[in-house]
């Protein structure tokens, strides 16, 4: 295996169901460690939050995620942005992806077929989370 880049997203109480949510997206294998499931008195009020996540998917993106317990800083709106890409065979996926991120969330810029001839929009999905999507070639 070669060097991976991953994003990594960080979240205050809602790891869990955005995972989830990223699952129900993309669809993969989610796994999840909470704090509480390795013991130790310091995280004894948030046991239940996500230690670690990890979501792989069928088109082989990987994408991990931890809640941040009081006691660590948390700085909302710093998470993190993602870039979704795809073209050719991967177009439908792609929109698809988007018709899913976008439900509940905030499109900022629509899918639309840009000036340099691919289709690019811009969401922030219902968890704060914003996503840069584009689909290359479009033949929109």
């Amino acid at each position: 295996m070669g060097s991976l880049l991953n994003p990594y997203i960080s979240f205050k109480d809602t790891c869990r169901s955005a995972m989830e949510f990223y699952r129900e997206v993309f669809g993969g294998e989610l796994t999840i460690s909470a704090f509480g499931d390795y013991g130790g008195e310091e995280y004894a009020e948030g046991a239940d939050l996500v230690m670690h996540s990890q979501l792989t998917t069928p088109a082989g993106f990987t994408l991990m995620a931890s809640d941040t317990p009081d006691g660590m800083e948390f700085t909302p709106g710093s998470q993190i942005t993602i870039s979704l890409s795809g073209d050719g065979q991967d177009a439908e996926a792609v929109r698809g992806y988007w018709d899913k991120l976008a439900e509940d969330g905030t499109v900022t810029m629509p899918l639309e077929e840009q000036v340099w001839g691919d289709e690019f929009g811009m969401v922030t999905d219902k968890f704060g989370i914003a996503w840069l999507v584009n689909i290359g070639g479009s033949a929109a």
